[in-house]
């Protein structure tokens, strides 16, 4: 068995502003040339109704699956300064955006700082990240539960169903 070199990380991506398909595709690219990060592999783009704050545009979201030698807040800062480089304004909590990076898996660690939470805290109850992140790997399991995402993904069928490929 070869020796492990890395952790495994799965990001969400999402965008409902300034050309959305276009902007989730840019922070692959971003993802992909940053030196910390290998054999990134994007997920399908999927359309998805706004969720928490409705009364904006639908998003295009996806996931990525990295490798990575940094520790969690280190991904963190990095996915941040990506989304400062793309413009990322945060100003209204769930609100529209250009571009949201959130690190959803890291392994199967759990991680509980000031500044993060792995497995990210919503990731549950969001159907539009649990999708793409079960197209990357459909075996994957939640750190806390031990439970299978799909489980998670099979109770929100409806909100699923909403969901299309872009």
């Amino acid at each position: 068995m070869g020796k492990k070199t890395g952790h495994t990380i799965y990001i969400g991506l999402g965008s409902n502003l300034d050309d959305p398909k276009a902007q989730v595709l840019r922070a692959v690219e971003l993802l992909r040339g940053e030196k910390s990060f290998t054999r990134v592999t994007l997920s399908p783009l999927y359309h998805a109704p706004a969720w928490g704050v409705v009364n904006q545009p639908p998003f295009i979201n996806a996931a990525a699956r990295a490798h990575t030698v940094l520790e969690p807040e280190d991904v963190l800062d990095l996915l941040l300064g990506i989304e400062r480089e793309m413009g990322r304004k945060r100003s209204a909590k769930w609100g529209p955006r250009c571009i949201d990076l959130d690190l959803l898996l890291y392994d199967d660690c759990i991680v509980s700082t000031e500044r993060l939470i792995v497995p990210h805290p919503l990731l549950v109850e969001r159907a539009f990240a649990l999708k793409p992140l079960l197209d990357l790997s459909s075996r994957l399991k939640h750190p806390h539960t031990g439970r299978p995402l799909a489980e998670y993904l099979n109770v929100l069928e409806a909100d699923a169903k909403r969901m299309k490929k872009a």
